[in-house]
């Protein structure tokens, strides 16, 4: 869920981009046909999403004042499917399909709130865009505001302007070049598998093969984002080996109490001929079937609450505002599996086996006359 939210804003999990734009991106590095292999991969993949992108710089300017932004040149019937920027447009409307209008209609552009802000424009105003084309000439036009979005990060809503993907073209003089095809795939688990299949599918296609493409997954375009959640994972590991430590010393102290208040039965029985293994075997198997007893409840329990909130959710106090500002759900759908069923419990199993070692091994230095004085 990290994740998706994550990457849902902008990113998507997986983009076909250049050789070496990820690192140094630049209005050069773009390739042929980039709508064409977006339509290719909506046709010959499953369970995904497809939206095609040109990016580059450019100055914005009104009547009052100028500000540099990145220009995101998109796909509007496609975007919305791979980005949550369309879905939080708080004034006036996205792009259309049909914005990159005749050349005597001035065009349309979705800025962020606080660019409008600091150009001092609103829906419907017109601004100056002036930008350096791909092969050095000016990229220069009038453009109307359509949309204005409040993503709720002040650096997006700053530094990024949406224009129609053909506008986009037209204006930097990319003929049919875009820089980026972004996939969104509808179950996070596919995602390896959808790579693998974007990438034999840019392979196997002569013409693409030959425009030096890679493949980049999410991990490759936010190397951060997996060791923010490696991170929050050892946080979590750490809590819970506290847990497991406290609850294992917890059934070793009451293994020990008991052990003790039986001092003088053991004597009796020892007595009797009974050997200290067998004894350290009765205390063992009291110990597993005890644990086994809480395994089952634990599981049984732990199945019933995670199986209702996988179908019906559950959400945090508060939660509900911040993911409406994010165009988020506020609902989270905890997901089974075999290890998030048995993990745990596993655990605490073993942890109350090797608690119980301690107190059976006394029994080994048990004397049974002074056991049956004892108490």
């Amino acid at each position: 869920m990290m994740i998706d939210n994550t990457l849902q804003a902008f990113s998507g999990h997986i983009q076909v981009q250049k050789a070496g734009y990820q690192d140094e991106p630049s209005l050069r590095k773009s390739f042929h046909n980039a709508t064409t292999l977006a339509q290719d991969l909506r046709e010959n993949i499953n369970d995904v999403e497809v939206s095609s992108r040109a990016l580059g710089f450019a100055l914005l300017s009104s009547e009052e004042r100028s500000y540099g932004v990145q220009i995101v040149g998109v796909e509007p019937q496609f975007e919305a499917s791979v980005s949550t920027l369309p879905g939080l447009v708080v004034e006036g409307r996205y792009l259309a399909d049909g914005d990159s209008s005749p050349s005597n209609v001035a065009d349309g552009i979705v800025i962020g709130k606080v660019l409008a802000r600091n150009l001092r424009v609103s829906v419907g105003d017109e601004i100056t865009l002036l930008g350096s084309g791909r092969d050095g000439s000016m990229a220069a036009d009038v453009v109307s505001v359509t949309g204005i979005y409040d993503s709720g990060m002040v650096d997006l809503d700053r530094a990024i302007a949406h224009i129609n993907l053909k506008h986009f073209q037209s204006l930097f003089s990319m003929p049919e070049q875009g820089h980026a095809v972004v996939v969104k795939a509808h179950n996070f688990d596919q995602v390896e598998q959808i790579y693998s299949q974007i990438s034999q599918l840019v392979i196997n296609n002569d013409f693409f093969s030959t425009q030096a493409l890679v493949v980049q997954d999410w991990n490759a375009m936010h190397p951060g984002l997996k060791q923010a959640i490696q991170a929050d994972m050892g946080s979590a590991l750490f809590m819970y080996a506290i847990l497991i430590i406290l609850v294992a010393f917890s059934v070793m102290n009451t293994q020990l109490m008991s052990v003790l208040e039986r001092t003088r039965e053991f004597g009796v029985i020892m007595s009797l001929g009974l050997c200290a293994g067998r004894l350290t075997k009765l205390v063992l198997l009291e110990t597993s079937l005890m644990a086994g007893i809480g395994f089952i409840l634990g599981v049984a329990g732990g199945l019933a609450v995670v199986g209702y909130l996988s179908v019906e959710g559950f959400s945090i106090a508060g939660m509900d505002k911040m993911a409406e500002r994010f165009n988020m759900s506020p609902v989270m759908y905890p997901q089974l599996s075999f290890l998030s069923i048995l993990s745990g419990p596993s655990v605490i199993y073993l942890g109350s086996l090797i608690a119980a070692i301690y107190p059976a091994f006394r029994l080994h230095f048990l004397q049974p006359v002074a056991a049956m004085r004892a108490a």
